[in-house]
């Protein structure tokens, strides 16, 4: 007797988003802006979610894109595809910046850009407290908990020094944290199409 089994299709523990955690991008998931993506959740609620791109890294400096901006050897990714022209950021400094919300133990969202400058020109900001987004990842209302219904992603969490690194081999990382059943998932072709 021949059987299909799908050992990529793992049947996973609900695990609700919210604000500080992640989703792992499942392997079948081939959208050019979302495949292997690991996104950082900073608001979820009845309105809808948003998040940025962990691990779309971006070879190129804020003075390149904000002329005024001190020179500063900080982290910039891709954040999403919506309003690609706006820059937004994350940070481990605190109320130490005003504005800030806070998303999770130690990590908060945006507050006062200029602030940010002044804290840089004073020294008073290392590389690895800030990361800066180009865009965002957004969905209206219900349009998340879809899509995780559709098997399209997995809610888990990263600590706070992986969410600051940004490493491009994110998406293989924390697919391993969760678990031997998920392994079938690193092999899994970037381009199934092409097998």
């Amino acid at each position: 007797m021949d059987k299909h089994i799908d050992f990529f299709n793992i049947k996973h523990k609900w695990v609700s988003p919210r604000e500080g955690r992640i989703l792992i991008a499942e392997p079948g998931l081939m959208d050019q802006y979302f495949k292997r993506s690991v996104i950082l959740l900073v608001e979820h609620n009845e309105k809808g979610t948003v998040g940025f791109t962990l691990n779309r890294i971006l070879d190129i400096k804020l003075t390149e894109m904000i002329p005024d901006f001190p020179d500063f050897p900080a982290l910039i990714s891709i954040g999403g595809p919506v309003s690609p022209n706006s820059i937004h950021f994350i940070h481990t400094l605190g109320n130490l910046v005003p504005d800030t919300c806070i998303i999770a133990d130690g990590i908060g969202w945006g507050g006062d850009f200029e602030a940010i400058k002044a804290l840089i020109k004073q020294k008073k900001i290392t590389p690895r407290q800030i990361r800066f987004f180009v865009g965002y990842s957004g969905w209206g209302s219900n349009q998340l908990e879809g899509e995780l219904k559709e098997n399209s992603w997995v809610v888990s969490e990263l600590d706070i020094v992986q969410v600051m690194a940004g490493k491009d081999d994110l998406w293989s990382k924390t697919v391993k944290q969760l678990g031997p059943k998920y392994k079938p998932w690193t092999i899994y072709p970037i381009s199934p199409s092409l097998n």
